[in-house]
């Protein structure tokens, strides 16, 4: 996919994404949560919590992987902060590094906005309390950083064993975050859904202005 053709499908999703905010904030929107908490969606979300249950464990698992992630921006965080102290100037810090700093910013600012103005809260309660679940932090944050720590893979390192051998236990560990989060009933299907809407449109972007002569 070129880069023209993802800044397209980027806005797209980025356009989805706000659509599916008001119709979650909306549509079907019932009492449904722990103590009596409304959410949107709530017979297609109080149908699939019926159908996985509650997988305490498995939220413990996906939990304690989190650090995954973290350690991920900071080895990213680390090599741009290399170049900058050779290189001496911002602008000479390689273009994918900077719009993978630029990037990260973004998926923070989007975890902090819904932190804030809560759409829906988790169909359990942690520790006690409810807590924001809209879109789900943790889908995001492993469908952001793992897809283009995969493409600075790609870029950096030299065909090879070590690079396939990255790659794919990438792509595993996302596949497990996101699927054990999915059925470990700590979010409503409609956070997951959300979550993977915008991780996409946000890759997608960071793809467009870290890899602009890609075109197709």
């Amino acid at each position: 996919m070129g880069s023209k053709r993802s800044l397209v499908c980027a806005v797209f999703l980025i356009i989805l994404f706000v659509l599916w905010t008001v119709a979650v904030s909306f549509i079907d929107v019932r009492p449904i949560g722990p103590e009596g908490s409304k959410v949107g969606f709530a017979g297609l979300n109080g149908s699939f919590h019926e159908l996985t249950g509650e997988n305490m464990g498995l939220y413990d698992i996906t939990d304690a992987l989190m650090p995954v992630p973290f350690a991920v921006v900071f080895v990213f965080a680390a090599v741009g902060a290399v170049q900058l102290i050779k290189r001496k100037k911002i602008l000479s810090v390689d273009r994918d590094i900077i719009a993978l700093g630029i990037f990260y910013i973004a998926v923070i600012a989007v975890y902090v906005f819904f932190e804030v103005c809560v759409i829906n809260y988790r169909p359990v309660l942690i520790e006690g309390k409810l807590e924001a679940s809209y879109p789900s932090s943790t889908t995001m944050l492993v469908l952001t950083v793992m897809p283009t720590a995969i493409m600075q893979i790609s870029r950096r390192l030299k065909k090879g064993p070590i690079k396939i051998f990255l790659i794919t236990l990438s792509a595993i560990f996302t596949a497990f975050m996101v699927i054990g989060r999915v059925i470990s009933g700590v979010h409503w299907l409609s956070d997951i859904i959300g979550g993977v809407i915008i991780s996409a449109g946000l890759v997608l972007m960071y793809r467009c202005f870290a890899y602009p002569l890609n075109e197709g």
